[in-house]
């Protein structure tokens, strides 16, 4: 399958009045509630967006394309990489896929997909399973995708990621490594990782990994929670966004913001 897709809505003619960029990553749980999306994202004046469970094509979100839609409504580039092929979601003649969307008013170039090496098992069809939504048959494994922008003449490398939550945690750590490992390649640039980690902001593998990479975190919301209660699972803290090359300040955690099982995450960078 094809999965990289990219749109341009966005102005390559962009006035330069701060000297900061704001990033906000966020799991918006398919893109479901899509108006209240919409609406935090269009008053957020975000420079990158990093968008993880972002359907396309699926009967849950009435066959949207949640990436397209969201950047041509609000004016903005976007790349959407497919993760999974929903099973339940599509059929033969029209396929359903879920996957990470990285959108900005700025030019977003070179995309790539990490499809990493590390993955469950646990989505793969099969015969003795039923093809219903509720068990989420899927094709594909879980990635990161990579962009590079360019922002007042600074190159950024942006790596969108939503680590496995169906196994051990040495898979998540394993994900992770394998992403730490190709950042290294960009050394020339700022670099902004960010994304649904599924680790506890304690978890000590991934803070030293990170650590001992160089990057810092950005947001630095400490252990508030960034997923909302629901059917009785306690409220985590796993969305993050970490950067090496530039100074972050006002880091949030917007749990204001109702729009996904998730919360928003935003924090400003300063070269």
């Amino acid at each position: 399958m094809n999965e990289i897709i990219c749109g341009s809505f966005g102005s390559n003619q962009i006035p330069w009045s701060r000297d900061y960029i704001r990033v906000i990553t966020w799991n918006i749980e398919r893109g479901l509630q899509f108006s209240g999306i919409l609406h935090f994202l269009g008053r957020a004046e975000a420079d990158l967006i990093l968008l993880q469970e972002v359907d396309l094509n699926t009967r849950r979100t009435q066959h949207r394309d949640i990436a397209n839609d969201l950047a041509r409504i609000l004016g903005l580039n976007y790349v959407f990489a497919k993760k999974f092929q929903e099973l339940s979601q599509g059929s033969d003649t029209s396929p359903a896929y879920q996957g990470l969307a990285t959108l900005s008013p700025w030019p977003l170039t070179d995309p790539q997909v990490l499809r990493f090496q590390h993955q469950s098992d646990f989505w793969k069809p099969r015969w003795y399973v039923p093809n219903l939504q509720v068990f989420q048959r899927r094709l594909g494994g879980r990635i990161a995708l990579i962009c590079n922008t360019s922002i007042n003449c600074r190159k950024l490398v942006t790596y969108n990621l939503h680590l496995e939550s169906r196994s051990k945690k040495v898979v998540r750590l394993a994900q992770l490594n394998e992403t730490l490992v190709h950042a290294r390649r960009n050394t020339e640039s700022v670099l902004i990782l960010g994304g649904d980690f599924n680790l506890e902001s304690g978890s000590s593998e991934a803070a030293s990994a990170i650590q001992a990479a160089g990057f810092r975190d950005a947001a630095q919301i400490s252990d508030l929670p960034t997923t909302v209660i629901r059917r009785f699972r306690r409220p985590k803290s796993i969305d993050r966004i970490y950067v090496l090359g530039a100074a972050a300040a006002d880091g949030r955690a917007h749990s204001s913001v109702q729009a996904s099982d998730h919360t928003p995450v935003s924090a400003l960078l300063r070269f």
